[in-house]
């Protein structure tokens, strides 16, 4: 009897349709196509809407994620085209990526990071020491702006998920 992931651990994971040994047909329906977690806890309401004014009052902000330094998702303000979770890894990646620059050179503790692509920005804010904000810009993104507009975001957001 093999065990584990590939295996057939009756301790394990339950299985999709149509994968028990045999042919039976396991307890789980089959996951909806589109199957996104949403993470909209009530409690999360005034967080998610100052992420909502940053995108309203910076022309080509597309949308932004709130994540924790371990790269899972809080929650988001972000059209359907793009993956949350994704940009949380991206998010926690970069920032692991700036926290080591900063050790290395001697500065102080990660606070941002952009970078420029040829279809737009993606930048990542510190918000505390345990919480990042990425945003997600187009190509036409006045960078200086976001950062202006970004900063005190950080801060309100710091004060809301304390």
């Amino acid at each position: 009897m093999t065990s584990g992931f590939f295996g057939g651990d009756p301790g394990g994971l339950p299985r999709r349709e149509g994968s028990e040994p045999g042919g039976a047909v396991s307890q789980l329906p089959p996951a909806p196509f589109d199957a996104r977690p949403e993470p909209y806890d009530a409690v999360l309401t005034p967080v998610r809407a100052a992420m909502a004014d940053l995108r309203l009052r910076v022309p080509g902000v597309r949308g932004s994620v709130l994540a924790g330094v371990d790269g899972l998702l809080i929650t988001y303000d972000l059209g359907p085209e793009t993956e949350p979770h994704d940009l949380a890894a991206l998010a926690a990646t970069t920032f692991g990526l700036g926290r080591q620059v900063s050790l290395v050179l001697g500065q102080s503790p990660f606070r941002d990071a952009t970078m420029r692509n040829e279809g737009g920005y993606f930048t990542v804010y510190a918000v505390n020491g345990s919480t990042l904000l990425a945003v997600l810009g187009s190509d036409g993104l006045n960078v200086a702006r976001l950062h202006l507009e970004a900063r005190p975001t950080c801060q309100h957001l710091a004060t809301l998920i304390h």
